[in-house]
């Protein structure tokens, strides 16, 4: 077995992803709840009342009233967890380890696994230029695997046109009723609009922002004369990448465009996973997972840039 497979086999036994608010609401999952009930995470004491477990009683405080008073706790819930999936052409790209698509889909086949691992739910919204499937929450392995095999059928057929976060966005902030964890897919190579009905969805949810990118969207080598096209409009450009000015320009608006979506997330108040094809996937996820973990412990910590 190769030290890729040992590390995903390892993160399946151990890990889990990382979920800062307390968004469990079915039984059956291990997930922090707001619900109170029976379980083992202490959250306050309330007065004896007929039908309450005697093993619940706070003799500490029960031994200081007149009155027996009874033990409060938050029990362990699934949650539902949404895949916002961006199924545009643009990610049908790469220049390094592998295709956008082909990372954006192994990030949900190991995410997925690691949320039904704990006894959650996994649903999916696919958009293009709209919204182009719906699929509902459920759970099991092979329900993942129904999801996933929809994503990249749908991704075959996806349409010419550009692509509508903001839309898809308004759509999930209309379709999720409880609070949920939605993770949103997509390499962010879109028009402006989207930023306010993320900041809305984060409201209600927990949003993680999952940005899929490759190495040559921040330069470009010196390759001679090449063609380049937008795979979501066909548009075509000539380019000269011999010309040093050029790709140092280049270089300068890729970053300037970088630094600019990322402080527009941080204004969303979304947590930002930002996945390459440079290099393998999952030890990029256990950093990510590490950094949540780190910002659970301690509220106040500045996640790295």
């Amino acid at each position: 077995m190769g030290s890729a497979a040992v590390r995903v086999d390892e993160l399946m036994r151990r890990g889990r992803w990382p979920v800062l608010r307390r968004l469990g609401f079915h039984p059956g999952g291990d997930e922090r709840s707001s619900l109170r009930g029976t379980g083992i995470e202490y959250s306050d004491v309330r007065e004896y009342q007929a039908g309450d477990d005697p093993r619940s009683i706070e003799w500490n405080i029960t031994a200081r009233s007149d009155r027996p008073y009874v033990r409060e706790s938050l029990p362990d819930r699934g949650l539902d967890a949404w895949l916002l999936v961006d199924v545009t052409r643009s990610l049908d790209w790469g220049t390094a380890r592998c295709l956008k698509r082909d990372l954006g889909v192994e990030f949900l086949a190991v995410v997925g696994q690691l949320l039904i691992g704990r006894g959650n739910r996994v649903g999916a919204l696919l958009f293009d230029e709209k919204v182009r499937d719906i699929i509902p929450p459920s759970s099991g392995r092979n329900a993942l695997l129904q999801l996933i095999a929809r994503v990249e059928r749908r991704a075959q057929t996806s349409s010419d046109g550009a692509t509508d976060l903001a839309q898809a966005l308004k759509e999930a902030g209309h379709l999720i009723r409880r609070p949920s964890l939605v993770i949103v897919l997509s390499d962010f190579m879109t028009p402006d609009g989207w930023q306010q009905p993320m900041r809305t969805l984060g409201i209600r949810h927990e949003v993680v922002a999952v940005w899929v990118v490759d190495p040559r969207e921040r330069e470009i080598p010196d390759i001679g004369v090449v063609t380049f096209e937008d795979p979501e409009t066909g548009r075509q450009l000539l380019v000269d990448t011999t010309d040093a000015r050029l790709r140092s320009r280049f270089q300068a608006a890729a970053e300037a465009q970088r630094e600019t979506l990322r402080a527009e997330l941080r204004r969303c108040r979304v947590a930002v996973a930002e996945v390459t094809t440079a290099s393998e996937l999952v030890p990029q996820l256990v950093g990510f997972m590490k950094q949540r973990e780190t910002l659970h412990r301690h509220p106040t910590a500045v996640a790295p840039r």
